[in-house]
């Protein structure tokens, strides 16, 4: 170990192996428990290098860097559908990672700077500036909140119930800290102190199993209600790269019917992806109205993901219609993908001949409003494929609604494990609010995910057809849905409250 320490090339590649043992703990690996080790390895080496604050900074640049390009390396694959993107790839595959990184560094370099010694407060102040930086990561410059380290605990629903109380951000304060814990066997204390915070640790632990468990079983004794007509969650697995190949619109569109399988006698709201139809905007799908009024009939609606040109403005939208393609209602898309559905510096980099990655030439535009759509006496809220990873952003009209229902195209991703990442952020919002998830996703995970994030039912990544859902489970409403990301604060009033209290206590 002190040949690592001494050696520059080995201690930073000791560094770079332990980012890359963190990424396998998130989806769809989750081997949360590699955490357990990379995490106190990190403290360890940062309480070495304590008083070198550049050290320290690069120290979690580079663990950031590689944690986020083992688990991101996906997001080149959006860059493979136009010649014209295809020299960037190898930029877009290191400088999207070192930028992020850069948040770790950031949060090594606080920890550097209050100077702390080998004691329980490393712990504290290392999870502070983590979970300080990871929330600004999250809305900085439009936010990327993806991958946090509490993601790792997704197919472990029993421990993720807390998040109806804390929400995703708190909830990702309390996983660093878990992490850290293990630290607490090379601190400066005697054996009997390390004994005890361990079996505090591990009853705090599995109290909060038990609580989640108890939770769960608790709903399965809730009663179903009959919504009184059908849903159907549509997965038509068409590949990405024919909507590059201007077929005739007609045959997506039969397609679409066919795996819809419409019976005219049942009430039913069809959902479609979002951009199922990206080759045409809206205006041109009415010269297929009668492909739609022969197969559906007027005790169906349908909701799918178009653009729409209004106002000499393109809008991403989801749009309720009816069997004649009349719209019922429509919701344009808020948060828009920065490259991929609009250009930043856009005057600039289209006279260099730069263009978004999507179809088309144009930025689309970003609405601001987002109210529950009602439909059969339930009110969805809709979410355009990365909406849904901004927690506490879902109901930013605060009005009650039902479900939550998010369109989305997964096939930029790829055949990688990006479709699978997106997915756990579906799971972490219905927990989060208390209320079920409707997703449909053309290239990725379609699903009906209940409140307490249970996948009732799924079409992976390469299934093709339909999921029907008849009755649900109503629940209460969640403590974070009526405090949001307040709760964060809450709690990080009382981390830097006790480092405080350490600080001047001196111990």
């Amino acid at each position: 170990m002190t040949l690592i320490i001494k050696n520059q090339i080995l201690f930073f590649s000791f560094v770079l192996l332990l980012g890359l043992i963190s990424s396998f703990s998130l989806p769809p690996y989750n081997f949360f428990y590699l955490n357990f080790l990379s995490y106190p390895a990190l403290l360890w080496i940062l309480l070495i290098y304590t008083n070198n604050k550049l050290k320290s900074f690069y120290i979690g640049w580079v663990f950031g860097f590689s944690y986020f390009i083992s688990n991101l390396y996906w997001i080149t694959n959006s860059l493979t559908f136009d010649d014209i993107f295809k020299p960037l790839i190898p930029f877009a595959l290191i400088l999207i990672p070192l930028f992020l990184g850069l948040f770790y560094g950031l949060s090594t370099l606080i920890f550097s700077l209050l100077n702390p010694k080998k004691n329980f407060l490393a712990i504290l102040i290392l999870t502070t500036s983590l979970s300080i930086f990871e929330y600004i990561r999250s809305f900085i410059l439009g936010g990327f909140p993806w991958n946090l380290i509490s993601f790792s605990l997704v197919n472990y629903l029993e421990l993720i119930q807390l998040l109806s109380i804390t929400g995703t951000y708190a909830f990702n304060s309390l996983i660093i800290l878990l992490f850290l814990l293990p630290s607490i066997l090379f601190l400066k204390y005697k054996k009997n102190f390390k004994l005890g915070v361990s079996i505090i640790s591990l009853l705090v632990f599995l109290g909060n199993f038990f609580w989640g468990n108890f939770s769960l079983k608790n709903y399965e004794l809730t009663e179903k209600k009959d919504l009184g007509f059908t849903i159907k969650i549509i997965s038509p697995n068409i590949k990405i790269k024919r909507f590059f190949q201007n077929e005739n619109p007609s045959e997506f569109i039969s397609e679409l019917i066919s795996i819809s399988e419409p019976n005219p006698l049942n009430e039913t709201i069809f959902i479609l992806p979002e951009g199922i139809l990206s080759n045409i905007y809206f205006e041109d799908l009415k010269n297929f109205k009668s492909l739609f009024s022969n197969s559906f009939s007027k005790k169906h609606k349908i909701i799918l993901g178009m653009n729409m040109y209004e106002k000499q403005k393109i809008y991403n939208t989801l749009l309720v219609v009816d069997n004649e393609l009349n719209i019922l209602q429509k919701y344009y898309k808020n948060k828009l993908v920065p490259f991929g559905e609009f250009l930043p510096f856009e005057k600039i980099l289209t006279n260099l001949g730069f263009k978004k990655i999507t179809q088309g030439y144009h930025s689309f535009s970003a609405d601001k409003h987002r109210d529950p759509i009602k439909l059969n006496n339930y009110n969805f809220i809709p979410l355009i494929c990365y909406e849904v990873i901004y927690s506490g952003k879902i109901n930013i009209s605060k009005k009650n609604y039902d479900f939550i229902l998010n369109i989305s195209e997964d096939g930029w991703f790829g055949n990688s494990i990006g479709p699978h990442q997106h997915f756990s952020h579906s799971v972490f919002r219905s927990i989060e609010e208390g209320k079920p998830v409707i997703r449909s996703s053309n290239n990725g995970i379609s699903a009906f995910v209940n409140s307490k994030g249970q996948v009732i039912k799924e079409n992976l990544t390469t299934d093709k057809g339909f999921i029907e859902i008849n009755s649900l489970k109503m629940s209460n409403k969640t403590i974070f849905s009526s405090h949001g990301n307040k709760i964060f604060f809450y709690f990080l009033s009382i981390y830097i409250s006790l480092i405080f209290f350490f600080k001047t206590r001196g111990n």
